[in-house]
């Protein structure tokens, strides 16, 4: 089955979680006019069973085209926020429903290299998809007690359209 991709924007990733760009967003000037805060992109949830947020970059690396998804995870515990550190296209699939490896409960999108995405506490999503080599992200996401991850194994062929 070949699952369309459709490009990331607020409206269609709403459900999902927050799409993290600079566009629309509240900004002002500090440190005396020299810098542009853009501010409050995302609503971190990290806090749970006593979590905290922790800051990290990921190094990931393109998979074999055409893209098959393998397995989709989700953070009961926590959101998590990425963002890329290079102006370069990447790819988000994530799912709604109790089965998110079901073909009909998928949803894929492309974002551009200057949009992030925060999944919302629980969020079924699939392992970070990017298309060119060595593409790094910042990740904001929670550490602490309990178990903050969860993984279902595709038992279908999927790929991305």
């Amino acid at each position: 089955m070949k699952l369309p991709v459709q490009p990331l924007d607020k409206g269609n990733f709403k459900p999902f979680g927050d799409v993290i760009e600079l566009d629309g967003c509240e900004h002002f000037p500090i440190n005396q006019g020299t810098t542009e805060r853009f501010h409050n992109l995302a609503n971190l949830d990290l806090n749970v069973v006593g979590g905290k947020p922790i800051l990290s970059i990921f190094e990931s690396q393109p998979r074999p085209a055409p893209i098959k998804l393998e397995v989709m995870e989700r953070h009961p515990l926590g959101s998590q926020a990425f963002y890329p550190l290079q102006n370069q296209d990447w790819l988000v699939v994530v799912a709604q429903g109790e089965d998110p490896t079901n073909f009909d409960n998928l949803k894929a999108f492309r974002a551009t290299g200057t949009q992030g995405v925060n999944y919302a506490r629980g969020t079924w999503h699939h392992p970070l998809l990017v298309l060119h080599p060595n593409s790094r992200f910042i990740i904001i996401d929670r550490s602490g007690p309990g178990n903050n991850l969860e993984e279902i194994e595709f038992k279908n062929d999927v790929h991305l359209a």
